[in-house]
């Protein structure tokens, strides 16, 4: 419908280009909008308010110079203006029963598009380092991302998920030297352990696989190992300067060889576990992204070369500079360190740059704390002569988890965390999904998990979910009662769903298309889950109000066919959303 009325519109502004009362030039992009008040009509475009300042003319004139001039189509009962010109639309209800059919037809289909069909992106979410498992935080970003990359599949998108894997730097030597330390401990060793190092039990796990391998093949005295180390934080000196002390003693000592066993043991099993963690929540990736890799494929050096040549590096106390102060930055940024070492922001870059390069669009889901980094990655890929405008980031707030009303606090480095494991053990996947996107990413967010878990109205996926299930109870009752359902005979007669509640909930269904694709356009899950809520509130009602299993055949057709019209939409939006649709609960 929105389609034809759109159709419509333009061949009443051609009509009156051609007489004269608009500019030929004008080319309007023409926006129909479902109304939110009923008594405005069923739909609105605001086109000839775009109209009015190009055409020099008062809108509500334009406005009803195109009504006059709209060609006529009998599902338009009336046309009127309301406001400052929006042109509204009152709809035959029956042409609004159309939409049962089109959803029967397409099933899971139904409300995808190819508006964007021929556009390659990436999405790039999660990416934690490998030094921990996923905690609850972690959680709010991986179903964000799925979802937004799931909404951006069902417009056309050539979607490409990634994980970027930061296999490479400090933070992964602060945990190969940790996980060492406590293998030590293992050897009988007594460890005054870091308090910068990795302290979660998950370190002694992979300590004792390594002792359980190797035997004492890497032990040694503890007296070697702390020798002329910087002093510890706790005993008055520098933590950072100590950790990298014991981080160099550990290189020394073991040698290449040894030490990439413990480094590759600590990121295997890490890895591994931060993989099975994201199966089991239904985040899948097309491709797990080594940053270990951009080194040996030589695309750091490269991205710094061209930053070089671009005239936008400097040399100063032996470290090599990036001017992003002229790009707008706080100050300049660090890529190759006085040692001789790149940092993260030049892995990052590469990375970047190298995405682009592959010939997809960069969308990067990154935590809140990140915001800073965005203008600085943006100012580099614009150094480098690519088009920052083809990067974006959506930033996500971390949840805070609640429980019997307290807060639960989470802590990578301390060990003191909550995991995305755990979390899924006490709610499930599917509220952990729904959940997460309930607001908008950027929006803090209280997860609450007594209301998660409860099953009651109050929670909204159990009611959203439970408007799924009644579908399906309704179907099983038929056939205890010996009878049969017929979506051919129920479209036969669309015109007896005349009541209320049933033409509200077919208003409802008509708008899922235009919520998929503002969701997806506007990188905004919440939206659906939303609307979704609003879908089942509808059926809810009908279906406290109404039977639809009756003596009068012909609307008993009618309305099973509505209510599995209304099962199928929202089987949908829950697959979109990353969440199971039960047949019974």
């Amino acid at each position: 419908m929105k389609t034809r009325l759109a159709s419509l519109l333009q061949q009443a502004i051609l009509s009156l280009q051609t007489q004269g009362e608009l500019p030929e030039e004008l080319t309007p992009t023409i926006k129909i909008e479902h109304t939110r008040d009923p008594s405005h009509g069923d739909y609105a475009s605001n086109v000839a308010m775009m109209l009015a300042k190009p055409a020099k003319k008062n809108p509500r004139q334009i406005a009803q110079a195109i009504i006059n001039s709209l060609p006529e189509d009998s599902d338009v009962l009336s046309v009127d203006i309301a406001g400052p010109g929006f042109i509204n639309f009152f709809i035959n209800p029956l042409s609004q029963h159309a939409v049962i059919k089109q959803i029967l037809e397409q099933g899971s289909r139904f409300g995808t598009s190819n508006i964007a069909k021929g556009k390659k992106v990436q999405v790039e979410f999660v990416s934690a380092n490998p030094t921990g498992p996923l905690h609850v935080g972690h959680g709010r970003g991986a179903a964000y991302g799925a979802t937004v990359a799931n909404l951006l599949t069902a417009i056309g998108y050539d979607v490409h998920r990634e994980y970027y894997v930061n296999d490479a730097g400090r933070q992964m030597d602060i945990l190969a030297t940790s996980v060492w330390l406590r293998y030590l401990e293992l050897c009988g060793e007594s460890i005054p352990f870091p308090s910068n190092g990795y302290k979660g039990g998950y370190i002694a796990e992979i300590a004792t696989l390594i002792k359980q391998s190797h035997g004492p093949t890497f032990n040694m005295p503890v007296s070697d190992v702390f020798l002329d180390i910087p002093a510890d934080e706790p005993d008055g000196g520098d933590k950072e300067k100590h950790i990298d002390g014991l981080i160099a003693r550990a290189k020394e000592s073991l040698g290449d060889k040894n030490y990439r066993i413990i480094f590759d043991a600590a990121l295997t099993s890490i890895l591994g576990d931060i993989r099975q963690d994201l199966e089991d929540f239904g985040v899948h990736y097309d491709d797990w992204f080594s940053e270990r890799s951009l080194m040996d494929k030589g695309a750091i050096d490269r991205a710094i070369e061209k930053l070089k040549a671009s005239g936008y590096m400097y040399q100063k106390e032996g470290a090599w500079w990036f001017k992003s102060t002229e790009f707008g930055d706080e100050k300049d940024r660090v890529v190759i360190r006085d040692n001789g070492l790149t940092t993260y922001f030049a892995s990052d870059i590469a990375y970047h740059l190298h995405t682009l390069e592959r010939g997809y669009d960069i969308i990067d889901v990154w935590g809140s704390d990140h915001h800073g980094y965005v203008p600085r990655v943006k100012a580099a890929l614009q150094a480098m002569g690519a088009d920052p405008e083809r990067m974006k980031v959506l930033l996500v707030q971390f949840a805070v988890l609640y429980k019997g009303g307290e807060k639960m606090q989470m802590s990578t480095r301390s060990g003191q965390f909550v995991t995305l494991r755990e979390l899924r053990d006490e709610i499930g996947a599917d509220a952990a999904r729904y959940f997460y996107v309930m607001r908008k990413a950027e929006q803090h967010m209280d997860f609450d998990l007594d209301l998660a878990t409860s099953q009651s109205n109050e929670n909204p996926l159990y009611y959203v979910q439970y408007a799924h299930a009644r579908v399906c109870s309704v179907m099983r009752l038929l056939t205890e009662k010996g009878l049969s359902y017929s979506a051919q005979e129920g479209l036969k007669h669309l015109d007896q769903l005349a009541q209320t509640h049933e033409t509200n909930l077919i208003d409802t269904l008509n708008r899922y298309p235009e919520k998929l694709t503002q969701a997806a356009q506007q990188y905004e899950p919440h939206q659906l889950n939303h609307y979704l809520r609003e879908l089942s509130t509808q059926f809810h009602s009908y279906y406290n109000s109404h039977k639809f299993i009756v003596d009068d055949v012909a609307l008993m057709q009618a309305r099973l066919v509505l209510i599995n019209a209304t099962k199928q939409v929202l089987a949908n939006g829950l697959q979109l959303l990353g969440v199971n649709a039960p047949e019974s609960m």
